[in-house]
């Protein structure tokens, strides 16, 4: 099993969602407030007057198989809404309950 944490634009949710709902990815947990910059060149997404724009974030656990097609579909949407910005971060379960 891998968690990945995918966090974006909020202006991407309806296609994050939609992404999830394709791979049939139902189990997740999102986090409707993010604050952060991006490392390549990202704005501040901070809720502010001088920095108005935020993030949200998905995480989900998903089996290894499917990490890499999640990925192929964060990418794609990526290089489509660059502007935007999404980034995915994967790392190993080793136990779960």
């Amino acid at each position: 099993m891998k968690a990945v944490m995918i966090i974006f634009n909020q202006a991407l949710t309806e296609r994050v969602d939609y992404i999830l709902s394709q791979l049939r990815i139902t189990g997740y947990t999102q986090f409707p407030l993010v604050y952060g910059v991006g490392s390549k060149g990202g704005e501040p997404r901070m809720g502010t007057h001088a920095w108005p724009e935020m993030n949200s974030s998905y995480l989900t656990i998903v089996e290894d198989d499917m990490v890499d097609l999640l990925l192929k579909y964060v990418e794609k949407l990526d290089h489509v809404n660059e502007e935007n910005g999404i980034r995915a971060f994967v790392w190993d379960i080793s136990k779960m309950y």
